[in-house]
């Protein structure tokens, strides 16, 4: 039997300024209408193959939902599109709400509704033999020609009750660069590595270790913050000479503020965090590893 194998895709929506979700999932219904556009939309690449499958949850999740360890939304519609009834042609598998509740592991978390881009992930399933070209093609053409469809960005922006200033398909991968580049134009540059590791590599360390950042090890899934106070914090800065007391409390006070920033935004990526106190800065490294 040929090997199955999976290729996770995003629907971006990046929604008008000060625009939010009137609507975060659909219902069957208007899943399966959302499936039948996208399917369109995707047509130069698929061709007219019939051993692909594609999966789809209709509800717009923040990029954060979205990265995070084992890629779980796109891992959890791969494994239902597993167990649905086989077919000799391709199947399009629309997840939507009933009852206003999408299927488990599917709801978007409503502490991240707010957000001006909202992704809608989907799954290509098929033999590595169909399916692997296609992939490669994807990988390399959609960022530059993946522009969605007007009828499936006009019945997104119905859909989900809110007003979209552009739709685009991307591939996983495309979505990644996409968020390291975002990350970089607001200041956490220093942090996408630890998220980056995360994701690609959860078996391996990182560290954030450069002055003026907060000290962060990353090990196991869990972020381990570095807490100093402030004379111990101070010892681990450059350039604080003719700094007086009251811009030192202002400086350590902006700290504190960047590592509840740091906190949040690796939390969000489903990392756990955690605090570990540190009595001296020298020794800080080596509390942090435990």
């Amino acid at each position: 039997m040929p090997e199955t194998i999976y290729s996770y895709g995003l629907l971006a929506l990046e929604l008008c300024p000060g625009r939010h979700l009137g609507r975060p999932a659909l219902d069957v219904a208007a899943a399966g209408r959302l499936g039948e556009l996208l399917a369109a939309d995707l047509k130069p690449w698929l061709g007219a193959r019939t051993d692909i499958d594609i999966s789809l949850a209709a509800a717009a999740f923040d990029p954060t939902e979205v990265l995070r360890p084992g890629w779980p939304l796109h891992a959890e519609i791969a494994r239902l599109a597993h167990l649905a009834p086989k077919s000799p042609e391709s199947r399009l598998l629309c997840l939507g709400s009933h009852d206003g509740a999408m299927p488990p592991g599917l709801q978007p978390d409503p502490d991240f509704l707010h957000g001006p881009l909202r992704w809608i992930p989907y799954v290509l399933s098929g033999p590595a033999s169909a399916l692997g070209p296609v992939q490669d093609r994807m990988e390399a053409e959609l960022m530059e020609r993946g522009m969605a469809g007007a009828g499936t960005a006009l019945f997104a922006q119905e859909a989900f009750d809110t007003a979209i200033e552009h739709a685009r398909l991307m591939t996983l991968h495309d979505g990644v660069a996409m968020m390291a580049m975002q990350y970089g134009h607001n200041g956490l540059e220093p942090v996408w590595p630890l998220i980056e590791t995360a994701l690609f590599a959860p078996e391996r360390e990182a560290w954030l270790d450069s002055a003026p950042e907060p000290l962060v090890y990353l090990a196991r899934g869990t972020a381990h913050i570095a807490l100093l106070d402030a004379h111990q914090w101070a010892r681990l800065q450059p350039a604080l000479d003719g700094v007086d007391c009251e811009q030192l409390e202002r400086r350590f006070q902006m700290f504190e503020m960047r590592q509840r920033q740091i906190a949040a935004l690796l939390t969000a990526h489903g990392l756990t965090v955690e605090f570990d106190f540190c009595p001296d800065a020298d020794t800080a490294r080596t509390v942090l590893r435990g």
